[in-house]
């Protein structure tokens, strides 16, 4: 017997994309980046390192795209490498 409550539920196929940044002076660049990237659609995650002086991030591709991404970043001033 179905449930009638049954619900279907779109599986999510997320990506991973590690970029090398430069231009950042301290960690207020590294949340700048990550505060940025978090409130651009698709987006699930943002790690940045100032340190490392790269970010890790988790998307939907279908939302938003690697340049989309680049683009963001690039926007605030950073420049931007893929790994």
């Amino acid at each position: 017997m179905k449930n009638k409550h049954s619900l279907s539920f779109k599986t999510l196929k997320l990506k991973s994309l590690k970029l090398k940044i430069t231009g950042m002076h301290c960690s207020a660049c590294a949340m700048n980046i990550d505060g940025t990237l978090e409130d651009t659609g698709g987006i699930m995650e943002s790690n940045t390192s100032y340190a490392r002086c790269e970010c890790e991030i988790e998307f939907d591709p279908e939302k938003v795209s690697n340049d989309e991404i680049i683009k963001a970043i690039e926007t605030l001033g950073y420049k931007v490498a893929t790994q």
